[in-house]
């Protein structure tokens, strides 16, 4: 079995990290946990003169931040599941866009993501990525929710 998981680095994400580690798996199992960040170079749209290296300072940021969520996702999952294969990437570009191509690359049988629980009025303003996902991969998907108290 072949699975994407997809981290944002939020609580959210955390969550689902969590509950997939708690969960049993097929022996031949291989993941591949993915984060993916927004470069500058899709916001390059700025006019000349503008701060560029406030840009440059943005996106080292969010590199490191995908880089973290994928580091915290595989500590977790490996603390549980030693006996996994795992591959992770850090990848610039639209999130909804870049979960299903990877899945797609990586020959995914399912997608496990993170639901951040916006109301319709949130997803209609931010898009939802967990919904994008759903409609358009080829492969299966779980939304995992966190849990409120």
């Amino acid at each position: 079995m072949k699975i994407i998981l997809a981290t944002d680095g939020s609580p959210f994400s955390l969550a689902m990290i969590k509950e997939f580690a708690s969960r049993p798996l097929p022996s031949n199992t291989t993941v591949k946990i993915i984060s993916v960040y927004e470069g500058t170079k899709l916001m390059n749209l700025a006019p000349m003169g503008v701060l560029t290296e406030h840009y440059d300072d943005e996106e080292i940021n969010s590199s490191k931040f995908a880089d973290n969520a994928v580091a915290e996702a595989l500590k977790i999952i490996r603390n549980k599941k030693p006996e996994l294969s795992i591959v992770t990437s850090i990848i610039e570009g639209v999130a909804k866009t870049i979960i299903v191509e990877e899945a797609e690359k990586f020959d995914a049988d399912l997608i496990v993501l993170g639901s951040h629980g916006y109301g319709m009025i949130d997803r209609f303003l931010l898009g939802s990525v967990s919904q994008s996902v759903a409609l358009h991969a080829n492969c299966s998907v779980e939304i995992v929710r966190k849990k409120t108290k």
